[in-house]
């Protein structure tokens, strides 16, 4: 019974995180979830409260998800590059292996008229962003990196993938890249790993 209620739960948020992709925050209703998840209208009540709480619920999974993977990385005995590295190729994966996603989260975070949920987001993934800052500002406290504005490169990363995502063609202006084809993804992914390696080794060990 127990593993019955886990499983039905389970169903809701992935009925729901399919269904905001395709259709959007708004564009989804409890009951679409209901019936794309074999559930009733209760469950969801029970589980989650409302859709803005299955819709936390997706987000905060994924980011305490991500959360783990830093913190396995920053625990790692290796050089603050080789962390930060680790981290930008965790991040190109992570994105990448669910670009829908990630353009429905831009996109609703992007709108105002739901500035509680986005506050509660924005708090979870603090945690993630201090690991990531911690990692860079152990770097430059031992000397292996410059004095930079920490804040701004993270901002540099993020933002990066995140056009990416988006605009796919920018970054292959003369070739139509599908991100759901699996070798434009691969080219893509490779790319993009390359360049923010690259791009941080430069601007985080040239002595200036």
């Amino acid at each position: 019974m127990k593993t019955e209620k886990i499983d039905k739960r389970q169903a809701i948020l992935e009925a729901a995180e399919k269904l905001f992709c395709e259709t959007g925050y708004e564009g989804t209703s409890t009951r679409q979830i209901a019936k794309e998840s074999g559930a009733n209208m209760a469950m969801i009540n029970y589980y989650f409260g409302s859709k803005e709480g299955v819709f936390l619920e997706i987000m905060n999974d994924r980011i305490a998800s991500f959360g783990s993977q830093l913190r396995i990385i920053n625990e790692d005995k290796i050089s603050s590059l080789e962390k930060l590295h680790k981290v930008i190729e965790g991040y190109v994966n992570r994105i990448l292996s669910n670009t829908a996603f990630h353009k429905m989260m831009h996109r609703e975070l992007s709108l105002t008229q739901r500035p509680e949920m986005y506050d509660k987001i924005k708090d979870a993934m603090g945690q993630n962003m201090y690991v990531i800052e911690k990692i860079i500002t152990d770097g430059i406290e031992e000397g292996s990196f410059n004095q930079v504005d920490v804040r701004m490169v993270i901002g540099t990363i993020m933002g990066t993938i995140s056009h990416i995502v988006i605009s796919p063609n920018k970054v292959m202006p003369c070739a139509t890249l599908d991100l759901n084809n699996p070798k434009d993804k691969k080219i893509i992914k490779e790319r993009a790993i390359a360049h923010l390696k690259d791009l941080t080794t430069v601007y985080l060990t040239t002595k200036r």
